[in-house]
């Protein structure tokens, strides 16, 4: 495959899993909303956390230092 192709290739995957990431992102914080839910501070450190071991996961697997993914589902 030309190295052309392959970048608009992932240029077309990738943007489209970065803007559904955004808006699942967008459609979880809709859960800050105390008139509909009931949280505590210690789900939203264990939500975060887990959210951002992921995005680091993922920002190894680019720079090429991770070989296999986690893929674990979060639990509270």
């Amino acid at each position: 495959m030309e190295k052309n192709s392959r970048r608009k290739r992932f240029e077309k995957v990738a943007g489209n899993r970065v803007n559904r990431l955004i808006r699942t992102l967008s459609s979880l914080s809709k859960c800050a909303n105390r008139n509909n839910y009931e949280y505590d501070e210690s789900d939203v450190r264990k939500m975060i956390k887990v959210l951002r071991d992921k995005l680091n996961d993922v920002e190894t697997e680019f720079s090429g230092q991770l070989s296999k993914q986690n893929k674990s589902e979060f639990k509270f």
